[in-house]
């Protein structure tokens, strides 16, 4: 399984809607809302590589009030 973490900018009034929206993506295994620089963060779980390409750059510009994001392909886990 590849992990992808992506994390998101979004207008403000449109966070929840967007975080919902971003949940019902397939391969979106789940979405945080957090503090900071950022608003949110989806992880993103596919079998190929080219399934990361189709759900970020196909899927996610469709979610309303998305306005930047920044892509992270995990190579490890440690826990």
């Amino acid at each position: 399984m590849i992990t992808t973490i992506v994390l998101i900018r979004a207008q403000p009034a449109l966070i929840p809607q967007a975080a919902m929206k971003l949940a019902g993506i397939d391969g979106v295994s789940a979405v945080y809302s957090v503090s900071g620089e950022w608003d949110l963060v989806a992880i993103v779980k596919v079998e190929r590589y080219e399934q990361i390409a189709e759900v970020i750059t196909e899927h996610f510009p469709l979610v309303p009030g998305l306005e930047r994001t920044q892509t992270l392909t995990a190579f490890r886990a440690y826990s």
